[in-house]
Formats: structure tokens, sequence, C-alpha cells
């Protein structure tokens, strides 16, 4: 807060009294997102500056009406109280998908383009599918996946693992458009080779000064259970005892379900009081505007409060952003910008995250009592411990733009730095008398420098060729500082009261952890785009691009790309009223792919890895730090090369009915080459596995947008409507070597295969007797598993390929992860002053595991085995109110009888939701207002209602919480409904 007081103080004390002009004074003027130019209206700009003027950034000279790039309607989206910009794109364009795993405030989102172009076996996999996001032209970084390397547990990354894209204020955004379009991509380079999002702030313009404010006020609703005690799962274990149960099993029955006098578990199941809150979340941001014909300029400040429905979890964000230009001659222009964000996050007190931070297991036989009472002591002890969570973001452009006749200069600087910070305590009563402490300190850094000259050629009223030739240098750094500790002297010497020197208490067990990577990006590309008339537009992009994370044989890629467009109305139609507009582009192209690790540049090598299958984190030896070849993270040798991505588009669109109707269909190829897998290898090698290249995976779809005017009157009822819709299949194309066929733990990839099927056995029953298990006529063996005879009370597994042994052999590729259809529609209608809006989002044609049941039911092994995955967590004291019914199988089976990997938990998780409904009112409109003559041109108030309805047959509690390998287990905090107020004021 402090940070906005000073930025918004020089803001207001120098910009008010040197820029803002008399209204007399007053022009239009805004700068370009991409080529930091100014751009006047040009009817009011002065002679002088005109030949200073462009008219349009780059990368946005691609068709618009071809459906290169989808846009959003951020009228409407900021009536919503989104906090990350992937819940603004949440079912609003065709082909882009959304994974929101867990509903905790700024905890980290997935968004997938087109498909998926790799497999994701590991919480670390998804960071290379993501697409790139630029905000006013600078490529936004996200944190490294490298941290994983020191984590024993696939969980949360270390650190404050803060989602960085929660910093962008919806308030601040003039537009958010994907860009799709593979010759817009490839022009880009291998930043946006899985897709790219062009944010752009709301620019500083030229005028007598301008003010807008923003607010919102809302609740978030507690969340509801239904909740049980230790009598109902004494209840439910009741028929697998009666059923199967030995003396000796009974003699070892759950010590906290033995007794049935005791209160903890055998009382009131009343903790969701204390889980479950009603929590305020708030929002005001100031922007101030102003300038002259020399110079203009454009400030924002805002405070935003998000909160969850559950574990006191919330994220307080503070955003401030100053922009200036000017154009001191008539060839030259000059503009700037700085936006700084800083977040704070108030993290879930979950045992799992807890643990998996920690590493330190203890009892876990007891679980955490379901009893307000026992559970509000367990929150005491948690109020001793501290978890603090702060990033700080900022971001920056100077550019310069020189203009000599048809000849343009443009020179840009941008850099992006963020810093994540966390400071963690828990006391001994947390950790059975050892307490723990941690500090995390990284940061992501990256720097551009970009020059480009372009050229406009007219060569008569009928041919127009544009030229643009560049250059640019990106440079990334990233790097963290980690340390943590146990047994400290006492719980009353905290992190937060310490010296960061932890060794200087000799009583603390201090392990500490860093890494750095760089990378740099050297880039040279040129485009040329010709035109004829009003008809065809043919285009060339060609990039060379070489990156200091690949290796020496194979660092540069050189990537072409073109496109086509047919304006088929002009053409052939050009008479015909019907149609408004109707053309067809084709396009394709090439983009490098950027390795997010810098292990491949050096070829074989050494590595800080001395630990173990159970201990992979120790880095060192008796204490004394040493190196070794990389036997358990994977060999890296030669002849790794670059992977890349070719694309290609065909696309239909038109408009029809006087503009009333707008419809574009594109269908499209991704194909992902040459990508690196780290393939299993046999043990007698001395490694667990080797880095390879070699990998394909292609995507095949079709996008579909429709929007249409349904109803238009000027004083009476007007509706819009527009649905978006994609479907997408991904398909293994190659494996390293040659292979067909692969797994990898518990996955399985198959060529010709999807890479998001779930590989199980297929269960067919029970069987009830021992005389029902089928037996071999060969040698009279009965059917087993892994070499166990299978016997009654255990499931009937399909034997696939018919030799009486059920092993992988007999696991079958089914279903998918991700959804096969996702799109949204959206409506809006309006009445005289007022208007009403309300958007509905699906997926459809996906599936999940149910790990949650599949915990449940296997109660035994989850309580005799003492690891962090038989945690029971104080949400495990609640049941569906979509029980589902399964097999009463013998849960002291050697086989395992719920295991996880088999199609009896596998379910449908298609979905569709109500998202938003909002209701508004602009008095600005009324009679009454403008006679008041208040100075106010725009003031609005409305009402939104969010996360309303969900329509599903998926039996766990929400089927968007299912997490990046398809795995729902029920931990993550449920996506709430949320009820706000809000007004939007001009003056």
């Amino acid at each position: 807060m402090k940070m906005v007081r000073i930025i918004a103080g020089v803001t207001c004390a120098f910009l008010l009294s040197a820029l803002c002009p008399s209204e007399a004074e007053a022009r239009s003027l805004h700068a370009t997102p991409l080529n930091y130019n100014l751009i006047f209206r040009q009817d009011t700009v002065p002679k002088v500056l005109k030949k200073a003027i462009d008219t349009a950034a780059w990368v946005n000279n691609v068709s618009r009406r071809n459906k290169g790039i989808d846009s959003l309607n951020l009228k409407v989206l900021a009536l919503s109280p989104n906090i990350s910009l992937q819940q603004m794109l949440k079912g609003g364009i065709a082909g882009l998908y959304v994974q929101e795993t867990n509903a905790e405030p700024g905890t980290e989102q997935s968004m997938l383009i087109r498909g998926l172009s790799a497999p994701v076996f590991k919480r670390r996999d998804i960071y290379a599918v993501q697409p790139i996001v630029y905000l006013n032209g600078i490529p936004l970084t996200q944190d490294n996946p490298f941290a994983f390397d020191i984590q024993k547990y696939d969980y949360n990354r270390i650190g404050p693992a803060t989602n960085l894209l929660a910093g962008i204020d919806i308030s601040n955004i003039s537009s958010i458009e994907v860009i799709k379009d593979p010759a817009a991509l490839a022009l880009l380079g291998p930043n946006a080779a899985n897709g790219a999002i062009w944010v752009t702030t709301k620019q500083a313009k030229t005028g007598f000064r301008k003010i807008s404010v923003n607010s919102y006020f809302g609740m978030v609703q507690a969340g509801s259970a239904n909740t049980v005690n230790a009598a109902f799962e004494n209840n439910f274990r009741k028929p697998f005892y009666q059923k199967y149960a030995t003396v000796a099993d009974y003699a070892n029955y759950a010590g906290y379900l033995s007794d049935s006098t005791n209160t903890d578990y055998y009382g009131p199941s009343n903790w969701n009081d204390l889980y479950y809150k009603t929590k305020p979340i708030y929002s005001v941001d100031l922007s101030l505007t102003g300038g002259s014909d020399r110079a203009n300029f454009r400030f924002f400040g805002g405070v935003t409060r998000n909160a969850g429905s559950a574990d006191e979890t919330s994220l307080n964000r503070y955003n401030a952003t100053f922009q200036i230009n000017m154009a001191p001659f008539e060839w030259l222009t000059v503009s700037s910008m700085v936006n700084v964000v800083k977040m704070d996050r108030s993290r879930n007190r979950s045992l799992t995250d807890r643990y998996a931070e920690t590493r330190y297991l203890t009892d876990f036989s007891s679980p955490l009592s379901p009893n307000k009472l026992s559970y509000g002591g367990f929150l005491n002890e948690y109020e001793k411990a501290i978890d603090e969570n702060s990033n700080n973001l900022i971001q920056g452009s100077f550019g310069l733009t020189f203009k000599l006749n048809k000849v343009k200069f443009t020179s840009s600087l941008m850099f992006d730095y963020t810093e994540g910070i966390r400071d963690v305590f828990y006391p001994s009563t947390l950790m059975e008398g050892n307490n723990y402490v941690s500090n995390y300190f990284g940061f992501n850094q990256r720097a551009i420098w970009d020059n480009a000259f372009t050229y406009d050629w007219k060569i008569n009223q009928d041919h127009k060729i544009d030229f643009r030739l560049g250059q640019s240098l990106q440079y990334d750094v990233y790097k963290y500082n980690y340390a943590n500790a146990y047994n400290g002297p006492n719980d009353f010497i905290k992190i937060n009261l310490v010296d960061r020197n932890l060794e200087a208490y000799h009583s603390f067990y201090v392990f500490r952890y860093t890494d750095r990577e760089k990378a740099t990006l050297a880039s040279f590309y040129g485009s040329a785009k010709y035109s004829y008339k009003d008809l065809l537009e043919f285009r060339a992009v060609l990039r060379n691009d070489g990156s200091s994370s690949g290796q020496p044989s194979s660092r540069w890629m050189i990537a072409p790309a073109a496109s086509a467009s047919w304006n088929l109305k002009n053409q052939f139609l050009k008479a015909n009223n019907f149609f408004q507009d109707l053309s067809a582009q084709v396009s394709y192209g090439r983009s490098a792919k950027l390795f997010l690790d810098d292990r491949f540049s050096g070829g074989p090598q050494y590595r800080v890895e001395g630990g173990s299958k159970e201990e992979p984190t120790i880095p060192s030896y008796g204490g004394q730090g040493g190196v070794t070849r990389p036997y358990t993270s994977g060999w890296v040798g030669y002849g790794i090369k670059m992977p890349h991505t070719d694309q290609f588009n065909f696309t239909l669109a038109g408009s029809m009915l006087k503009d009333r109707l707008t419809a574009s269909a594109t269908w499209y190829l991704k194909e992902d080459k040459d990508m690196v897998l780290n393939i299993p290898l046999p043990a007698e090698s001395g490694y667990t596995s080797e880095f390879r290249s070699g990998l394909g995976v292609k995507n095949t779809g079709l996008d579909l947008t429709l929007s249409a005017l349904m109803l238009k009157s000027v004083r009476g009822l007007n509706w819009n409507t527009g649905l978006n819709f994609n479907i997408n299949k991904n398909k293994l194309q190659t494996l390293p070597g040659g292979l067909k066929s692969l797994i990898i733990g518990d996955n399985k990839l198959e060529v010709g295969k999807p890479i998001d099927a779930f590989w199980v056995y297929q269960n067919e029953g029970i069987y009830n007797t021992n005389g029902e298990v089928p037996v071999n006529p060969a040698d009279n063996q009965r059917l087993s598993f892994d070499g166990l005879d299978l016997k009654a009370g255990d499931p009937k597994w399909k034997d696939q390929n018919g030799d009486f042994v059920i092993n992988q052999k007999d696991k079958v590729l089914t279903g998918n992860r991700l959804p096969v259809f996702t799109g949204g529609w959206s409506n809006g209608f309006s009445y005289g002053n007022w208007d009403l809006n309300f958007q509905i989002f699906f997926a459809v044609g996906n599936k999940a595991i149910n790990k949650y049941d599949a915990s449940r039911y296997d109660f035994i092994n989850q309580e005799f085995t003492n690891n962090i995955y038989s945690i029971k967590e104080v949400t495990s004291w609640q049941t569906s109110s979509d029980v589902k019914s399964y097999p009463v199988y013998n849960v002291w089976s050697n086989v395992i009888p719920y295991r996880a990997d088999q199609d009896l938990f596998l379910e449908n998780a298609s979905y569709a939701k109500l998202r938003a409904v909002s209701v508004g009112y602009d008095f600005s409109k009324s009679r009454m207002f403008k006679a008041m003559n208040s100075g106010i041109s725009r003031a609005y108030l409305y009402v939104t209602a969010n996360n309303l309805v969900t329509v599903t047959s998926f039996s766990g509690r929400d089927p968007e919480l299912v997490d990046y390998t398809g795995m729902y287990t029920g931990a993550g905090i449920p996506i709430p409904r949320t009820f706000t107020l809000g007004i939007k004021l001009d003056l």
C-alpha cells in the first residue's frame, strides 16, 4: 500500500501541473501496445505530427475478420471478481481450456490452447505446455519448474507457489486477445510456440483530465458439507468386517473407531463451522489520464482482496501502473510504461501440503477430529505457526520510434522481474515435538532489446507491399535460495524474529539449497505482406532463432511461415446484400520450442544428486557436498534436437444479415515434434532414465465462433448472444528411438493413441466364491494377479490376453483426461438503462479417476501404511450427496482390490456451469442524471453472482477440481459462489 501511495503522489504532483492542457487544447492520443508509438486521431491531430502516426501494431495486422485473433468482451467480464487471467479467460475463447484444480485464491492454474502438446505425468510437466502471456508487448516470465528437483513429493512448488498471472487487474485492461494464427505465432517466435495471449492495458490519452473509479464489495459464500462422524465410518466398515475379517483383524481395529464413548470422534460432527466460512471480498481502483499534443500520461492504482470459502485462504493484491508518451519532434515518438504489483497470500492449513513441505512424517493413525471443540484446539495451535507468502512484480518498457518518409525504425527495451518470498514456521505441537522452519527467496528476470525496420511500398492503387526486418535479444535468469531446518530450541524463536543465518542456532538441523539458470534467445526475422486491392493478401515470415539452452549442434533453427487470405465477398458477392463479409484464409507456421531446463545444453554432466528413491533430495555425503553423474534424474547425452511446432489453419469467416450474424470456423492441425522425453532404463545401466528427443504429438480440431444480434430496438429490448465451441483430439505420433509403446510409472504411451488416456484394469465385478475364479486348463492353476492367486472377495479383472495372469499386459488405454468438446455461451440483454448478462461454459468428453473414493474404500492399506498418501484431512469427515455403490471386496487381500488404476473408479467428468449472472443500471443515461450536470460522464451500478449452478454426473464435489493427471482427490478447496455489488464512475 505504501508503494501505491508513493507512485500516486509523484504522478499527481508532476503530471497534473506539467501535462494536462485546457479543454480547448485537448487532443485524443494513445500508445500502441506493440510498437510503443503514439497514435493520434486523424481528425484532431496537428499536421506537424501526422507523419509520426502508426495506425496498427505489426502482429495485429493479421486479419481479424479471419479470426487469427480472438478477443473477449471485457465490459461484461469486468463485472465478475475474477482474480487471475486464467479465470478471466475461462469459457470465453474457442480452443482455450482452463484448468482450475483448486479454488484457493492465488494458486497456480493452467491454460491449454488447442490441446495438450506433450504428456503430463507430474505437476512440473504442465509448465512446458503453457501459452506465453504478453503485457503491452512484454513476454511475461512464469516460475521455472527446476525447483521441483529438490522436492520429494509432487505437490505445490516450493516457495509461495502463487499464480503470477493473478497480478493482472481487469480494471486496468483494455483488451485480451488469444492469438492462434500460425503465421502470427511464428512472427512472435519461440516464446509463442504453445500459443499467445496478448493483454493490453488501458492507454494514455490526450485531453483534459479524466478520472475513473471502479469498486465492488461482495461476499464469498461458505461451502457446505454433509458431515459425518466415527459412527458413520464404523457403519461404513461393518460390511467388510462381517464378510471377511478374522479375529486378528478385529484385534487391529482402528483405535480412533474402537471406543464409541470417545466424543472427539463419536460426538457432534460440526467441524465445517470452522472450516467453511463466508468471507468478504472487495476491490477499489482509480485511474487518471490527461496530456497535451506533445505528451500524455496515465496512472492506475488499485487494491483488491479475494478470499476462498474455506480454510481461511485469501489473496491481497496492490497494483500501480504508470505510462508517459511524448512526441518531441515530428520524426520521433517516445513511450514508456512501468507496472508494479504486490501480492500477499494466506495459504491453506492442509496437512498434506504441510508435510510435503517439511518431509517429516508423524503418526497418522489418529486423524483430525470432526468435533468443533477438538478441531478448534488444533486451529489454536496453528495460530502459533507462520506461513507468509508474498510476491513482488515489476514490468516496464521504453520505446523510441524514428520515421523518415516511408521507413520507420523502432527500438524497444523491455523487462520483467518477479520475486517470491516465503517464511514458514511450524511449532513442535504440530510436529510431535519437532518444530520446523524454512526460508525461500527466488526471482525470475527477463530483459529484451528489440529493433525493427519497416517499409511500406505502395506500388500503385491496387498493389501494396509491407516489409519488416528485425532483431531481438532476450536474456532470462531464474534463481532461488531455499533453507529449511528442524529441531529448534523452542517454539518462541520463529523465523520472522531471528537472524536469517539459521546456523547461528546450533540446535537447528539446517539444510540449504540453491540453483540458478540462465538462458539467452537471439532472433533475426523478416516479413513481407503483399496486398492486392481489397481481395487478396499474402504474407511470408522467416525467423532464425538461437537458444543457449539447446545443444551446440542444434542451437539454431530457421522457422518459416506463410499465410494467404481471400475476400470472397468482394470477389464474387459484391452486389449480394445477404453477406456483408465473407473471407477464407490458409496459414502455416513453424516455431522453435524453448527448453525450460538448461541441462540439455552441455550434454553429459555432473549434478548434485546424492539421494535415493526414498530421499531424492540429499545433496551430500556425510555432510560433505559432492557431485555425481545424474543417476536418479536422467542421463543427458548428445544428439538432442531443438523441438519445434508446425501448425496449419484453414478458416472461413463471414458476417450476414446486416452484420447481425457473424460466424467463424477454423480447422487446425498442430504437430509438436522432436520433443524430449525422460525414458526409463534398465537398472543394470546404473541410471534410472535417459533424456532422448523424438517425441511427437499431433492435435487436430475445429474452432467455431458464432455471435448474433437476436433483437434490436432503439427503445425496446435488445438481445446479443454468442457461442464458442472447440473439438480437439490428440494422438501420439512418435516415440524416441522408434519405440511403439513406453511405460512411465503408472502411465503408458502408445503410438497412435491419445497421450492423455488412462491406463487401467477393466473391472467386471467380484468373485463371490473360489469356484468362480477361472482355472488354466493347461496347468490347473487359478487365475492370478502378479503371482498371487485370486480368490473369493477379489475383483474380477478382465484377462485381456487370456494367459490366466493379470498384470500390466492386461491394462488398457481408455478415456481422456482432458475434454474433447469445450465451449461457452454468453448472452446480453438490455432494456432502457438496464442490462442483464449471463455466461455458461461446458466441458464434455473428459473422465477422471475418483481417487478420493479409492482411498476411502482402501482404508486398511491407508491406515497401516504411514506415508503422505495416507493422511486424512478434516474434510475426510464428509460424504458426497451422490454416493456411489462399489462391490464389497476383501480389503485385506494382497491384490489391493480398491486400487485406483482400474475403471471401477473411472467416471464421466463432463460438466456445464452457469458461471456468471449480472444485472446493471446506467444512471448516466437517465434524463434526471443528465439534468444534474454533475460532471460525471458515467455512473453504472451492478450486481453479479458467480458459480451458481453445476450440471454433471460426476460423483465428486466438483468435476473441475481434478488434477493435471486426471485424479480427483477431494483435497481441493471448492469453487465458491460469490455475490458482489459494484459501481463504475467516469469523472
